[in-house]
């Protein structure tokens, strides 16, 4: 049932979304489920928030506070009004540094805190690995833990007190009990009504975070603030959050334990944890098999793995240099002892291999907290299903547990995927099941139960640390029986007698097996659409690569990397990989109506895309939005037809060598630009004498559209620096018009054009390959689509075809030693988008820096912004300028002004030139610079 969004709107400051395309897009977390909210409210003010409360209870229907969106059990989802704190409740409110006591607000993120903290020597322990984009309020929504929890606890011991609203629009401290509060003092009572129930039915784990925490209104202590804490918003609505904050660990080592049984594994670990380490994580052979076949992770794990061993243990101290050293030998010598050396006949193989090198032992960190997304990469329509995932018991059952739990899968004909905390008894296994079919769903429910029984009789919780949602709320009195259950909607009740706050989430749950409630409802309808690339590699072909977005979030990051530069700006869930992602998904499967997947929703869905690629590298599902959005292009082109404006740039090549002919007119012209479409504030590039290099040579030059009419200098000076190396060099021809790869047809949704462009140069490509030439290409984008695109729509054209055609960073790498230079200059690097996609941005900085006496390093920078047309469209100009703004534009600012700035990318150049007021030339200029001296 719709509400009154125009109602809604006249009351907040914020954005009220209720399209159909936004509800889809806050109808996921990262659980199996979907249900589509009522609307979303992005709250500016915490005035905003009342005024929703408001508005729900007057209206009849529900609230659902969220934050990342990440949740695994199904807490963030549901048929209510959804608010997104995010995007604007994301401040420290008060901060002080000498005590180490912060008060934040509930959509901060958890990696931007320890940011702001880390110059002062503080840090907020609970290290969940989603904490580039798991919001404080979501985390203690959750009562999360993190990987170091064996020293640090949860949530609730790291929160000294809540400022929260309830549902009649009461404001409440939620802290250490008053006596002078009817609240408090209720719920004191029901805990002691109840203390022989509590005590005899609640796990004696450290993971324990099923139900709520009444038992924190136990002993000479109770803390309220303690019973808030992962109730999953079902209870009140945060505010604001007092943190404890820890001293920083300054020295840490890591020890990598290598086992050749997962059982041998499991038992060790009640044996590590004597040894007092700070995390004790388990990989097991899934993960490591998945992690080397992404691009991403494989270099890591080849290094940190020896041999085929069937699990490792991340074993990490974090004492002083001396202590950490002896701690790392004693787990040498305990493993030893356990029965595992490398190299040893009376021994079983296995070891430690050690890091202690702090980048290496970030590495290593780094494929465990995307553990996870890992395993989720599976190409198949199975996937580790998250539902049993949960499950902690007593250390010294862990073996046991394992292995009857690896039983229980299975006799249901499937197997799990493990990792996580094995210092605490808790691991995340994933029974492989497919719940599109009602068999997946049958074996979820006879998996669930019996699992959660082998839990029980072990003594141990079934919600460890990723909370009840819907998943696990129904298995509640089966877990601590009906008494308590009751006691559970007795809190409940309390708190919200009118049912407002998030609905069916540890009281009164639905089945977690209901069909309607998954991303595979009955209306679920997969699309058999013509595409423009082949997605045969993934089952179910395009709509399977936009299922394999498993909302992890991961691209809500803010630093780091590239993805996703339009997210980073705007901040909204529309302008993010997932949030495409989602809309595909329903619009393919006939969820978002008749002609979702060109319609203008969804082309607004797409609008901000800049196709940098960084989620098909950076996204551990390697959703390549950039090939998804040139479909949706495609598709749309065909239905309504293509802009004048767009029409010019898709035929820029063609054109190109008209306009160089007549260039005053040409520039001109530009003037003109913007009866088109064009921004005011931009002034287009300038056509110059078009490049015409010798015909042949031993090295060929790919003179690509860019380079060879707006940029000539750049084909002269790489033409000069190769003759240098010793080589003769002509450019890359074929009878008629110049060569191109058809990029600018392909982004602008003209694939026909786009494939007859290529299917000219790869022929003329192979031509020379075969004739023993050597093809080097100075543009990014151009260059590297014959490794990514052509591969995908030429049928003739091969992987190895496309690592033949280098680029020109790449070629000077390898016949470095046959150039001379000498230089003290400080260089910047920007790497262009699809060098990071494509993993060789960083060959541009070592070639500079494998020159005598100059010294390069790689800008931290996200798209620059420009992205061909994008930066020069009225629409989009003001969005590509604050792209650049993020860290780009400013880094280029505070260089030195004798430090040179090197862009491969002509349209990064542009934009450095446009927005930081400074010139960046491109490796081949620098080099022809350096080696004429």
């Amino acid at each position: 049932m719709a509400i009154d969004a125009e109602k809604l709107k006249s009351l907040v400051e914020g954005e009220v979304l209720s399209s159909s395309f936004d509800q889809g897009r806050y109808a996921t977390d990262a659980s199996i489920y979907q249900i589509r909210p009522r609307a979303v409210l992005i709250p500016k003010t915490w005035t905003d928030v009342e005024a929703a409360l408001d508005f729900a209870n007057s209206e009849g229907i529900s609230l659902l506070p969220r934050g990342g969106g990440t949740s695994q059990s199904g807490q963030t989802v549901g048929d209510a009004l959804v608010i997104d704190f995010t995007k604007h409740l994301n401040k420290v409110e008060h901060y002080d540094a000498k005590k180490g006591c912060i008060t934040v607000q509930p959509g901060l993120v958890l990696d931007d805190l320890n940011r702001r903290l880390k110059t002062d020597g503080w840090w907020y322990p609970v290290d969940v690995s989603t904490a580039s984009r798991a919001t404080l309020g979501g985390m203690a929504a959750n009562n999360s833990c993190g990987s170091r929890s064996i020293r640090y606890g949860k949530m609730q011991d790291n929160v000294e007190a809540l400022e929260a609203i309830l549902a009649n629009g009461e404001m409440h401290r939620f802290a250490a009990l008053r006596p002078d509060a009817a609240l408090d003092t209720d719920m004191r009572a029901l805990a002691l009504r109840e203390e022989v129930e509590i005590r005899a039915r609640f796990p004696k784990v450290l993971r324990r975070v099923g139900g709520y925490n009444i038992d924190a209104l136990l002993g000479d202590a109770p803390n309220m603030g303690q019973l808030l804490i992962g109730s999953e918003g079902t209870l009140a609505i945060t505010k604001s959050l007092d943190l404890k904050l820890s001293p920083t660990l300054t020295t840490k080592t890591l020890g990598v334990c290598h086992f050749p049984t997962f059982h041998a594994a499991m038992d060790a670990a009640q044996h590590i944890v004597k040894l007092n380490p700070v995390a004790v994580e388990l990989v097991d052979h899934n993960m490591i098999r998945l992690g080397r076949g992404i691009p991403q992770f494989k270099p890591i794990v080849d290094r940190f793995v020896k041999g085929e061993p069937a699990a490792l243990l991340l074993v990490e101290f974090a004492e002083t240099n001396a202590e950490n050293r002896r701690r790392l030998s004693a787990l040498g010598d305990l493993m030893a002892e356990l029965g595992f050396r490398w190299g040893d006949p009376g021994k079983r193989e296995g070891g430690v291999v050690e890091a202690e090198d702090p980048s290496f032992q970030a590495e290593i960190w780094g494929v465990r907290t995307q553990g996870l997304n890992i395993m989720m990469s599976m190409r198949s329509e199975g996937k580790p299903v998250s539902f049993v995932e949960d499950c902690a018991v007593p250390l010294e059952h862990l073996a046991d547990f394992t292995t009857k739990l690896t039983e229980v899968f299975r006799k249901h004909g499937t197997d799990g995927t493990w990792y996580a905390h094995a210092s605490v008894g808790l691991l995340h296994v994933r029974p492989v099941l497919n719940l599109r079919q009602d068999m997946g769903l049958r074996k979820m429910r006879a998996i669930a139960e019996e699992a959660f029984d082998l839990v029980a009789a072990f003594k141990g919780s079934h919600s460890g640390e990723h909370g009840d949602g819907i998943v696990r709320s129904e298995f509640h009195e089966r877990m601590y029986g009906v008494r308590m259950v009751r006691t559970f909607a007795e809190v409940k009740d309390r708190f919200d007698p009118g049912g407002v706050m998030n609905p069916g989430k540890i009281v009164r749950a639905p089945k977690m097996d209901e069909r309607s409630l998954t991303r595979w409802p009955e209306n679920y309808d997969p699309q058999n659409r013509s595409t423009v690339f082949d997605w045969s590699d993934w089952p179910g072909g395009l709509t399977g690569a936009a299922e394999m977005c498993n909302n992890n979030g991961a691209c809500r990051k803010s630093t780091t990397g590239v993805m996703c530069p339009s997210f980073r700006v705007t901040g909204d869930e529309k302008d993010l990989t997932r949030g495409r992602a989602n809309v595909l998904r329903l619009a393919l499967t006939g969820q978002l109506g008749k002609d979702a997947f060109t319609s203008d929703q969804m082309a607004e869905a797409m609008e901000l895309c800049v196709g940098c690629k960084a989620c098909k590298s950076e996204c551990p599902m390697s959703i390549d939005m950039a090939k998804m959005k040139a479909e949706v292009q495609a598709a749309r082109v065909a239905s309504v037809g293509l802009k004048l404006r767009d029409r010019i740039i898709a035929s820029l090549p063609r054109m190109a060598s008209a306009a160089t002919k007549l260039a005053p007119l040409a520039n001109a012209s530009r003037g003109l630009a913007h009866f088109v479409g064009f921004s005011t504030s931009r002034k287009l590039p300038a056509f110059k004498r078009a490049f015409a290099g010798k015909p042949d040579g031993e090295v060929l030059l790919f003179a690509d559209t860019f380079n060879r009419y707006f940029d000539p200098e750049t084909l002269a000076a790489a033409q000069r620096v190769i003759e240098r190396a010793g080589f003769s060099v002509g450019v890359l021809s074929i009878k008629g018009r110049p060569l191109c790869c058809g990029r600018t047809y392909l982004s602008a949704g003209l694939p026909d054009k786009a494939k007859a462009e290529l299917e000219r140069t790869t022929i003329a490509m192979r031509d020379a390959l075969d004739a023993g030439k050597v093809i080097v290409g100075l543009e990014p984008s151009c260059t590297l689509m014959f490794r990514d695109e052509a591969v995908n729509l030429i049928s003739d054209w091969t992987a190895d075809d496309g690592a033949q055609i280098l680029t020109f960073a790449e070629f000077i790498a390898q016949h470095s030693d046959h150039l001379t230079a000498r230089s003290e200059t400080k260089v910047m690097v920007h790497g262009h988008c699809h060098q990071k996609a494509m993993g060789v941005a960083q060959t541009t900085v070592d070639v500079i820096s494998g020159i005598e006496g100059a010294k390069a390093q790689m800008i931290e920078s996200s798209c620059c912004g420009m992205a061909g047309p994008f930066g020069y469209q009225a629409e989009t100009e003001e969005v590509s300028r604050q792209m650049a703004e993020l860290s780009l534009a400013p880094a280029v600012r505070a260089a030195l002004p004798d430090t040179v700035v090197v862009a491969d990318g002509f349209s990064c150049r542009c934009q450095i030139a446009d927005v930081a007021g400074r010139e960046a030339m491109s490796l081949a200029k620098l080099l022809d610079r350096m080696t004429c001296l």
